[in-house]
């Protein structure tokens, strides 16, 4: 029988745009049959609720309030609570597994980290990142920027996208064989919907969340939920997006992709 965790999720004590505690996400998921959920909130680049002014240990011991709230709440009920968080760049985000609290204590640097550095530094710490939400348009966003170097997978499908934003995502994973995710990005479990919760099902339960990431470089056991009919949205009406490559050691850094990827069939790029 796979195991059910939730991979994307946000709490109203780290995130700006959080609603939720990490406790009621907590019983929410535990009602809904899943085995565990992972803790992502905005980090120091993206929606973060902490003051970005404090001293480093109590900025890290902010922003691990939700989690912990979430695992306080978790060991009395029996879900599995894991830590991990989103970093945003340019509209481009990533979900980081792998490093601990302590970890974060220890790498105040982490925050003037480029993208390469990033995935090299997460590696050695056994850890694994994923480009979050990779075809999502929104004011916020002024470019969609694909990170292939820069990443070890894709969340292929996410609940707050429109549904072409996953169709998208879902032809480029299978284009360039990516490893996929698929995640929630729950900010108010008050108003989810079970039916339209995703995330991930596993083989074999998840003992910590190295063994989590472990898993996602090694490729291996680890399958998306995506609500049936999600990736057969109607695209006549969606929009073309314009898409680019981001490649740091490049002078032009954003190199365009010179595909509409609602409706162009499948292409070489150089990536």
């Amino acid at each position: 029988m796979p195991y059910r965790y939730e991979t994307h999720m946000h709490t109203c004590f780290s995130s700006a745009c959080g609603v939720s505690t990490g406790a009621e996400h907590a019983r929410f998921y535990k009602d809904t049959g899943y085995t565990g959920i992972i803790i992502t909130d905005h980090f120091y680049g993206g929606n973060c609720a902490v003051d970005r002014s404090l001293p480093w240990p109590e900025f890290v011991d902010r922003f691990c309030a939700g989690y912990e709230d979430a695992l306080c709440e978790g060991q009395k009920i029996g879900l599995d609570v894991f830590f991990a968080w989103e970093q945003n760049y340019e509209g481009d985000e990533y979900l980081i597994y792998g490093p601990d609290k302590a970890w974060l204590l220890s790498h105040p640097d982490v925050i003037h980290w480029s993208r390469a550095r990033q995935l090299e530094e997460i590696h050695k710490a056994g850890g694994a990142v994923i480009q979050a939400h990779p075809f999502r348009n929104r004011d916020y966003i002024k470019h969609i920027l694909l990170a292939p170097k820069y990443c070890d997978g894709i969340e292929v499908a996410n609940t707050g996208n429109f549904a072409y934003n996953d169709v998208c995502a879902l032809r480029y994973a299978r284009e360039y064989g990516f490893f996929t995710t698929a995640g929630s990005d729950n900010h108010n479990s008050a108003k989810a919907e079970p039916a339209r919760l995703m995330g991930v099902e596993t083989d074999e339960r998840i003992r910590d969340i190295k063994h989590f990431a472990r898993l996602i470089r090694e490729k291996r056991g680890i399958a998306p939920i995506v609500p049936a009919g999600r990736f057969d949205a109607d695209l006549s009406a969606a929009p073309s997006l314009e898409v680019f490559w981001i490649d740091e050691a490049d002078p032009q850094r954003y190199i365009p992709t010179r595909r509409d990827w609602l409706r162009d069939g499948p292409a070489r790029h150089a990536v």
